[in-house]
């Protein structure tokens, strides 16, 4: 077996659990790369031998069985773009705080290993978003895909900005909002969740349109079948605005047309044991811990 490992920055508090994974990892004669940033933040004070590295999309490729991130689910989000689609399966380990991602625990690191070392698990796809721009923007490639949800927003004013929004070339409305989201059933638990969008099942082959604090009230979140191809525009008192792909953002102008649709690959998760979506609800939105259930 082998295996690559993310994280975007060492943590002097997940010594204990690094050391176990690459334990573990070495005992059972797991084979394994480290991103070069992540193990050069922590080769001083882990006690780990030499390591081989990876640095980009380029040095993986499907001859890695799965990828171990270690942090939150912010940090699956930035191994996304080390994988795109090599179609290597994620195991996220949680020393993050929520976790809607990364479902094994601190203290589950051996029995997930073992686990996956046996074939006892599960892999799930997660459909992505896929970002191109009329004029085509510089920066934008390679990375015009995101897990979470893509979102236009304010920039330097106060004011609301408008996004006049199509649906397969139909046109929609036009938003009066801080800002629109398009979020995956991934993403639904994250951006636009706290804005009032809807909790969409992973398996579910939808996407979400949610408008941040919108102006006109009748706008409400809105399901559409993930096929849909969006356009939109935005205009406002000022001139740019924020486009964001999950956490990374670029900036466009009102002359701007952005296209988002289903990307062409899908990112395979790893579901270990029962740690099913139903129960990382349960878990953390504290459905059901109301003491008159």
């Amino acid at each position: 077996m082998k295996v690559a490992i993310y994280g975007q920055y060492y943590k002097t508090e997940d010594k204990q659990y690094i050391e176990e994974l690459f334990t573990i990892l070495q005992t059972k004669d797991v084979s394994f790369l480290i991103e070069e940033n992540y193990y050069n933040g922590l080769k001083e004070e882990v006690n780990v031998a030499t390591i081989e590295t990876y640095s980009c999309y380029e040095e993986l490729n499907d001859s890695f069985d799965f990828m171990f991130t270690i942090g939150g689910d912010g940090t699956i989000l930035r191994a996304v773009t080390y994988i795109r689609d090599h179609n290597i399966p994620v195991v996220g380990i949680n020393t993050g705080r929520l976790g809607f991602l990364a479902t094994v625990q601190k203290d589950e690191i051996l029995s997930a290993v073992e686990l996956l070392v046996s074939g006892n698990f599960k892999l799930k796809h997660r459909s992505l978003l896929s970002v191109t721009t009329s004029p085509e923007m510089d920066g934008l490639q390679p990375f015009n895909f995101a897990l979470n949800e893509v979102s236009v927003n304010r920039r330097n004013t106060a004011s609301m900005i408008t996004i006049k929004t199509y649906l397969d070339d139909e046109y929609l409305t036009s938003y009066w909002a801080d800002g629109l989201i398009i979020a995956t059933p991934t993403g639904s638990t994250g951006y636009s969740l706290s804005c009032g969008g809807p909790i969409i099942t992973p398996s579910a082959k939808n996407f979400a349109l949610t408008p941040i604090a919108p102006h006109n009230l009748s706008a409400r979140p809105m399901v559409i079948p993930d096929e849909t191809k969006l356009k939109f525009t935005v205009s406002g008192r000022e001139d740019e605005f924020f486009l964001s792909l999950d956490s990374r953002i670029t900036t466009i102008n009102s002359t701007t047309q952005v296209f988002v649709e289903k990307a062409n690959f899908s990112l395979k998760m790893v579901q270990i044991k029962k740690q099913t979506f139903l129960k990382t609800l349960r878990e953390k939105l504290l459905w059901g811990q109301d003491t008159r259930n």
